[in-house]
């Protein structure tokens, strides 16, 4: 049964039908067609990385961090932390990402790096590796800072 016949069945019509039809759509509820791909046919897509991987960091002006590689806790991928009120995170082999800890949505230093995005605990905000948001909540989107390294300092400017 649909929905839309279980609504029906309940008695509701016209507005009031349509109107609790779409009542509970938000923005990121959007159904998409699955396509089955045969595998072996794609052919991999590097990832955008939005660290910039240099081997001069000594030529960048006015860093925010600088992040020694050895001790810090940036060794696998998915590992993050926060310093100085950025979060900077491994997004994949040798590739970082850093964004601001505070929300866009409301105030809170919440921001988290979390399945490959960063993440607000505190209103479930989304927002993708440039801090662009990725859902309602997170809209109006993260500052998001440059990052380079030379695979042994990472410096945030």
């Amino acid at each position: 049964m649909t929905r839309y016949e279980f609504l029906k069945s309940l008695g509701f019509t016209g507005a009031a039908l349509m109107a609790a039809l779409t009542s509970c759509v938000k923005e990121e509820d959007t159904y998409v067609p699955v396509t089955r791909i045969d595998a072996s046919t794609v052919t991999p897509v590097t990832p955008v990385v939005p660290a910039t991987p240099t081997t001069n960091i000594n030529s960048i002006t006015n860093p925010i961090l600088k992040i020694d590689l050895a001790t810090s806790s940036l060794k696998t991928v998915g590992a993050y932390i926060i310093q100085s009120n950025i979060v900077v995170a491994q997004v994949s082999v040798g590739a970082y990402a850093a964004v601001t800890n505070l929300c866009s949505h409301e105030p809170k230093r919440q921001v988290i790096f979390s399945q490959g995005e960063f993440y607000c605990t505190a209103h479930g905000a989304r927002f993708d590796l440039k801090g662009v948001g990725l859902n309602s909540t997170g809209r109006s989107g993260i500052a998001a800072y440059k990052v380079a390294t030379d695979g042994k300092i990472l410096v945030v400017y």
